[in-house]
């Protein structure tokens, strides 16, 4: 029972937490860094009451009045008591969000605190890398370990660049606005790429006791949605959320009633939700009728088009997909890059072909500790007959990974050489 109590709590904090420090933030002037704290001080307050007296039948309302409560108790402290009720009324309960106005793009206001507050996040008085990992940490829920997994960078690492980010922006006061249309190109980057990190890691977690967690997907869905809605002539935006509506087609067959992983080839492709295909692919279409052919979450799409096409696992294209993949390397070189177009060579053409592309990589520090590289050797060494290695490789990508039902599966596949 405890322990159900604290995976559901767990689960709240995650979904709550970035409505809360975004509406926060807005009601602090942008002070991301003491929404934060306000929120955190909310979550104990809940942590020490809910397991006594049970949880709420709503938690997010009762977290957004605590957390209003505070941020009020704050200003008041400030000696502004009257002009911030007035200044604030609005802020004080939630607020539907706006119907977009596309009339000249992202002109003055998003009317979304969530995205808002990314925008903010990714003010060019950042480095780009702390605007991903500073939003990430407050609008994605993820933690500095999770978002060092996605960097393939030391944890330490991450969390100085939040911390440095959060003071950057206080000491710039910078303003809890949009950017106007001159400055969007610049910020859109970070913002798209936030995106696509959240929707990733919800959609293979990199640890914990779930192969997914669908609530980061369906949040990083709302979000490209609406960016998409209020940007359509943006081939990158559009290219984006064609990646992500496609991926996010195959979660219902990506597990087993046991909750363990099935990879792509052995998904029932009949529990693919087929009209979320439809919708990416509309959005692909756009994207490349926008001439956004050579962008990277285009050709990410269409690769994962590709997947999509097949009806039968044996039916897909693997030597379009490696040309794809080849393409994405040359626009933004990456050694996951590189691994994937191995893969998809392997598929194409034979695990001999593939192999000293794999054992190149091999000598890539970046990919050290990168359990996926070790799964793919040990798929490309069983296919080679060598046991002893594959079996081996397996299992080092069994100690590389922190997720559980990753883990299983490949000690599965260890023991099944």
């Amino acid at each position: 029972m405890e322990t159900a109590l604290s995976q559901r709590m767990d689960t709240l904090w995650r979904m709550e937490s970035p409505g809360l420090i975004a509406r926060l933030a807005r009601m602090l002037g942008g002070d991301v860094g003491r929404a934060e704290e306000l929120a955190q001080d909310t979550w104990l307050a809940a942590l020490e009451r809910w397991p006594e007296q049970g949880v709420p039948d709503n938690p997010g309302a009762w977290l957004m009045t605590t957390a209003r409560n505070r941020a009020i108790d704050v200003l008041r402290q400030h000696q502004r008591v009257a002009g911030q009720h007035a200044l604030h009324a609005s802020a004080l309960e939630p607020l539907p969000l706006r119907a977009p106005d596309d009339s000249d793009g992202l002109q003055d206001d998003i009317g979304d605190d969530l995205l808002r507050l990314m925008f903010v996040a990714c003010h060019p008085v950042l480095p780009p890398d702390a605007r991903v990992a500073l939003t990430l940490r407050l609008l994605g829920g993820l933690t500095t370990e999770e978002i060092a997994r996605a960097f393939l960078v030391p944890e330490a690492t991450i969390a100085q660049r939040i911390v440095r980010a959060k003071r950057t922006l206080a000491q710039k006061q910078v303003p809890f606005d949009v950017p106007r249309q001159a400055a969007l190109p610049e910020r859109l980057a970070s913002v798209l790429e936030v995106v696509y990190l959240v929707f990733n890691e919800g959609y293979a977690a990199s640890a914990g006791t779930d192969w997914m967690r669908p609530a980061l997907c369906e949040e990083a869905l709302r979000l490209g949605r609406v960016l998409a809605h209020r940007l359509p002539t943006w081939p990158q935006v559009q290219g984006l959320l064609a990646l992500m509506e496609l991926q996010a087609s195959r979660m219902a067959a990506r597990t087993d009633a046991a909750g363990l992983p099935i990879l792509l080839p052995d998904q029932d492709r009949a529990r693919w939700d087929w009209l979320q295909i439809g919708r990416g692919q509309a959005a692909l279409q756009q994207a490349l009728g926008l001439g956004g052919d050579a962008h990277p979450y285009v050709l990410q799409a269409a690769i994962a088009d590709c997947h999509a096409r097949a009806r039968r696992s044996e039916d897909t294209d693997w030597a379009r997909i490696a040309a794809l993949y080849a393409q994405l390397a040359r626009l933004q070189p990456s050694p996951v890059v590189e691994l994937n177009r191995a893969v998809a060579v392997s598929r194409a053409q034979g695990a001999a072909a593939a192999w000293p592309l794999v054992a190149q990589l091999g000598n890539d520090a970046r990919l050290r500790d990168y359990a996926p590289l070790a799964a793919v050797q040990g798929d490309l060494l069983a296919q080679l007959g060598q046991h002893a290695l594959a079996r081996a490789a397996f299992e080092r990508a069994a100690a590389l990974t922190a997720n559980e039902p990753e883990k299983a599966l490949l000690l599965a596949r260890a023991a099944a050489v």
